[in-house]
């Protein structure tokens, strides 16, 4: 015969309830973790990163100093290594040299210049000179014309008196016998008659000279011409003789780059560090011929730390540039460093299983004919910055976990 236990019927409504309050609970805190991690993504497939460049000369030459190790952390403004700057000291000697020769050269010819400049202005006063002469003599033909002129004149006056005295006097001469005239008139008349003739003479001499001083005016004149001709060419000579500084101040220009350029590669003969930063990959030693573009070493810009996260492709809708995140080292997984999101990925490369091959060129597109069942989310790179990294405790390559803290 079956017993009823009234202790058993009472506690299965409990336990009913208890297992429905714990099932409750548990998919409430399933749910409660399932939206904190949609709303603040985490991930540990992310990695340390820095900026870094290759230390490549920009001159040739064995390295003669070496000022740093490898691993060392330099700061801005530090001696990394000098290559032998003796043939850029020569070459920048040299270039000095011959902008100072250019220099003297033009110094040179500027005096030299002046000089036929002032041979030039000599020349001009000469013509100056000489046209004054041209006019004189020029003024002297025309007075000599001019006299001439006057003296014939004269000379018809007083031939012209004297004809008259001589034709009065043989006139009364027969007269004095027939006592029609006096002694004294005959007198008088051979007077007016031998005074007319030596005037005449006098005239006749004064149309000589003035005739004379024509020739002696023209000859002067002609003489002056010639000289102004002459004065013309030796001007026009002057003037082809000066030279043009020209040709030699178009050479400054190149002297003057020549001698930058021999100051640049001098001043390049000594390297320092751009930035504060870690040396890497150092295996270079003193000795050893530096080459222009080869890289010696690299070094790693020691002021700004991120980390690469990836993020699966749903979760990047909760993740906006600005965001503040935590970022947690592998090394040093209870130590937690403040970051903030710089900024987000919009490319990887496509995975050849879903597109093909996307071959360049003309050609089609290379699509697999396969059906995956599976279809795993992408992962786009997300940049977090590191505030205030500690320099000795990041390292490019660490392994590193990233949460999303929002804003």
């Amino acid at each position: 015969m079956a017993t009823f236990n009234l202790g058993d019927a009472t506690h299965r409504p409990i336990e009913r309830w208890a297992t429905f309050a714990i099932v409750g609970a548990a998919a409430l805190l399933a749910l409660l973790v399932a939206t904190r991690v949609s709303r603040h993504p985490r991930t540990d497939d992310a990695e340390v990163f820095a900026n870094y460049i290759g230390i490549a000369p920009q001159v040739e030459g064995p390295i003669v100093e070496l000022h740093v190790r490898d691993n060392q952390f330099v700061k801005k403004g530090d001696l990394l290594y000098v290559i032998d700057p003796r043939p850029y000291e020569y070459a920048y000697e040299r270039a000095v040299a011959l902008r100072d020769a250019l220099e003297g050269q033009i110094n040179d010819e500027s005096r030299r210049i002046a000089a036929e400049s002032s041979g030039v202005s000599v020349a001009q006063a000469g013509i100056h000179t000489s046209e004054a002469d041209v006019n004189h003599w020029a003024a002297a033909v025309e007075q000599a014309h001019a006299d001439i002129s006057n003296a014939e004149q004269g000379v018809a006056r007083v031939k012209a008196e004297w004809t008259y005295a001589n034709n009065n006097l043989h006139r009364i001469e027969p007269l004095l016998e027939k006592q029609f005239v006096t002694v004294d008139q005959v007198d008088r008349a051979r007077s007016l008659e031998a005074a007319d003739a030596q005037a005449l003479n006098q005239a006749q001499s004064q149309l000589r000279a003035s005739q004379a001083e024509l020739k002696s005016a023209e000859a002067q004149y002609l003489h002056a011409r010639a000289q102004l001709e002459e004065s013309h060419a030796q001007h026009q000579q002057a003037q082809h003789s000066v030279l043009t500084l020209e040709p030699l101040i178009s050479q400054r220009g190149e002297r003057e780059a020549e001698m930058k350029t021999a100051r640049y590669n001098l001043d390049n003969c000594r390297v320092y560090a751009p930035f504060d930063a870690l040396v890497t990959n150092l295996t270079i030693s003193e000795g050893q011929y530096a080459r222009i573009g080869q890289q010696v070493f690299a070094l790693i810009d020691a002021r700004t730390w991120w980390v690469l996260a990836n993020f699966r492709e749903g979760q990047l809708h909760y993740i906006r540039p600005g965001m503040q995140a935590d970022v947690y080292l592998m090394s040093r997984p209870d130590e937690r460093f403040r970051g903030v999101v710089d900024s987000i990925g919009y490319g990887v490369t496509p995975d050849p299983d879903v597109l093909g091959h996307l071959e360049p060129g003309p050609g089609l597109p290379d699509v697999q004919r396969t059906l995956n069942w599976v279809h795993l989310a992408a992962r786009y790179p997300v940049r977090v910055r590191v505030q205030n990294p500690p320099s000795d405790l990041f390292r490019i390559g660490q392994t590193a976990v990233v949460t999303i803290r929002g804003r």
